[in-house]
C-alpha cells in the first residue's frame, strides 16, 4: 500500500515521545551497573584481602569483620594484611589505654599491573584499642559511587552483612565522636559481636562512609578517650611547667658548649 505524505509526521512524532523514555532507562541502567559494580568490588579480593568474608554455610552468623581485616586482630595483623608498616600507626593516647589509629589509601591500581582498580574505597582508618582493632571507618571514593542511591548502596552491602536491621535511637547508645561528624544514617547491620553503619556525608559532594565496629571494645575506646582527655587537662600544669624547664635546661645546656668552644679559641 503506498505510503502518504501524513505518514512522516506520526513517526516523527513517536520517535519524539519515544526520547524521554529512552532517557529514563538509559539513567536507570547506568545507576544499576554502577550498583553491580560496587556490589562486585566489595565482594571481590581487595586491598590484599582474599575475600570480603569468609563463605559460610546457610544459618551460620556474620563474621565480625571488614574484607579479610577480622575485629579483635593485632596491629601487626591488619598492617600485614595491609601491607603497610605497623610504625606508621599514629599515637591517639597512651594512658589509661594505648589507642592508636593506622590511615591507609589502598593503591588506584592493580597490584602488578598499569590496569585501573575498579576498588570502590578512597580511604581505610583501623583503629586500636590495647593492640586489638575495634574499628574501621571505610571513605567510599566518590567518582566510584558518584550516582547511586542509599537504595544502591543498602543493596550492595546487604550481600556481605545481610539485611538491614531497624533504626536505632542514637539515645540508646554513646556515639563516638568519629559517628557524630560522618553524616546521616543510611542504614545498619550487626549483631552482639559487630557493628555496621553506613552513613552518607553530609558536606558538598556528599559521598557515602562506613564504620563496622566491635561494641565492647568501642565502648572501652570511648571511655579511655574520656578518661585520657580528663588525665590530660588534669596534668596539664605540671606537664607545661615541666615543658619550660627542660627549655630552660636544654638553652643553658647548648650555652655552655659554645662558652667553652668559643673560650678556648678566644684571642684577644
Amino acid at each position: 500500500m503506498p505510503r502518504t505524505g501524513g505518514d512522516a509526521p506520526t513517526r516523527t512524532a513517536r520517535r519524539a515521545a519515544m526520547k524521554p523514555q529512552m532517557n529514563e532507562a538509559t539513567m536507570f541502567n547506568a545507576r544499576t551497573l554502577a550498583a553491580c559494580a560496587f556490589g562486585v568490588a566489595l565482594l571481590t579480593p581487595g586491598l590484599g584481602a582474599q575475600d570480603l568474608l569468609p563463605s559460610r554455610r546457610v544459618g551460620e552468623p556474620r563474621v565480625a569483620q571488614y574484607r579479610n581485616f577480622a575485629l579483635k586482630s593485632d596491629l601487626a595483623t591488619v598492617s600485614t594484611s595491609a601491607g603497610v608498616q605497623a610504625s606508621d600507626a599514629k599515637m591517639i593516647h597512651e594512658r589509661p589505654a594505648v589507642l592508636q589509629d593506622l590511615d591507609w589509601r589502598p593503591s588506584r591500581w592493580v597490584t602488578g599491573s598499569t590496569v585501573a582498580s575498579t576498588d570502590p574505597v578512597d580511604q581505610l582508618v583501623f583503629s586500636f584499642y590495647n593492640d586489638q582493632l575495634y574499628r574501621v571507618v571505610v571513605d567510599y571514593a566518590r567518582d566510584r559511587t558518584e550516582g547511586m542511591t542509599d537504595a544502591d548502596m543498602i543493596e550492595a552491602i546487604a550481600a556481605a552483612y545481610g539485611a538491614p536491621s531497624k533504626p536505632a535511637s542514637r539515645a540508646a547508645r554513646a556515639v563516638s565522636g568519629i559517628e557524630a561528624e560522618s553524616g546521616t544514617v543510611v542504614a545498619r547491620w550487626g549483631g552482639a559481636d559487630h557493628s555496621v553503619v553506613l552513613y552518607r556525608e553530609s558536606t558538598y559532594g556528599a559521598g557515602f562512609r562506613l564504620i563496622v565496629t566491635e561494641p565492647q571494645l568501642d565502648r572501652l575506646a570511648q571511655r579511655a578517650t574520656a578518661d585520657a582527655v580528663r588525665l590530660d587537662e588534669r596534668d596539664a600544669p605540671r606537664v607545661e611547667l615541666e615543658r619550660q624547664k627542660k627549655e630552660r635546661d636544654d638553652t643553658r645546656a647548648t650555652a655552655e658548649k659554645a662558652r667553652v668552644v668559643n673560650k678556648a679559641g678566644f684571642r684577644p
